[in-house]
């Protein structure tokens, strides 16, 4: 018995399927051969690095291009903190921007707001160090860090993060800069977030007497989690990896202390300033190498935390 032959568009969309169930696996094995080829060009060229210093390297605060001592201590603490002071200062921003666009300011007035946030994420990271040069830095040395040493100064532990000289450049300016970079991402996504949760839930909870407080703590957060973490997420990675904004006013001292306004450096601003100086096959060039390394290793540990927090509080 013969079979009836096969239609030439069913054979075609056949075809199709092929192609395209083929094409997505090629995109996604692109995707970790590039990203497997970043850590391994990374580990390469930091193991110099690695076995030349070994443990020291990541337990002396020294960074020393005359002598070629180098370790990761004051870069990496200068990039956790700054982040750190961002999301601290950026969270709260972003979050009450985006519930006053979606449950709070009407249509008319969201869209201009909304249009504003989204061009600011727009804005090159450049202006922002520009910006914090002219503003920033001269606010913290003639305002804040005076309004805080004369308040502030005796109370212990507190004290001790105000000292040194006002200049304007440290770990609170930098945070500051990448405090007002992260915001709009953050608020972006947020918005979309919220904008996804039923209105049926909310306009229930109101039918029963809720406040905008309650509705917001009951039933908007609890809804949103995954996403504000996503959004937490997706700024945190910005504020660690930034480099030009972040170069213009942290003051690129590596040095470790205590003082949020004395100048640092972080593991971006160091790779930049000093990546063009450093000769190939240098174990200057390798510590550079070692610390791209650490710092891919740290944002992957960082997402992997964020996947957990997401799938530990469904």
């Amino acid at each position: 018995m013969s079979m009836a032959p096969v239609p030439r568009s069913s054979k075609r969309q056949f075809d199709f399927d092929i192609f395209f169930h083929w094409l997505f696996w090629g995109g996604a094995f692109v995707v970790l051969l590039t990203l497997g080829g970043l850590i391994v060009l990374m580990a390469t060229g930091g193991w110099q690095a690695f076995t030349t210093f070994g443990l020291s390297f990541f337990d002396r605060v020294v960074w020393n291009p005359v002598k070629d001592h180098y370790s990761v201590v004051a870069p990496l603490l200068g990039t956790i903190v700054s982040a750190s002071i961002a999301l601290i200062l950026a969270v709260p921003l972003a979050f009450g921007t985006a519930f006053w666009l979606t449950n709070i300011a009407s249509a008319r007035v969201s869209a201009v707001v909304g249009t504003a946030v989204q061009l600011l994420a727009a804005v090159p990271s450049i202006i922002f160090g520009m910006w914090g040069v002219f503003t920033i830095v001269p606010f913290i040395a003639r305002v804040l860090q005076p309004f805080f040493n004369h308040h502030l100064r005796h109370v212990p532990l507190v004290g001790s993060l105000l000292t040194g000289p006002p200049v304007g450049t440290g770990l609170m300016t930098s945070g500051i800069v990448l405090a007002v970079m992260i915001a709009p991402f953050m608020t972006a996504v947020m918005c979309d977030v919220f904008g996804s949760v039923p209105a049926m839930l909310c306009e229930s909870a109101y039918g029963l007497g809720a406040t905008r407080w309650e509705v917001m703590r009951k039933i908007i957060v609890p809804w949103s989690r995954n996403g504000m973490v996503g959004a937490i997420v997706l700024g945190m990675g910005r504020a660690l990896g930034e480099t030009m904004a972040v170069t213009f006013v942290i003051g690129n001292v590596t040095v470790v202390g205590w003082s949020l306004f004395a100048p640092r450096s972080t593991v971006a601003s160091l790779i930049a300033l000093q990546f063009p100086e450093s000769p190939a096959g240098s174990i200057r060039l390798s510590s550079l190498m070692a610390l791209g390394f650490i710092l891919m290793l740290f944002s992957c540990a960082s997402l992997v935390l964020a996947r957990f927090l997401r799938g530990g509080r469904k």
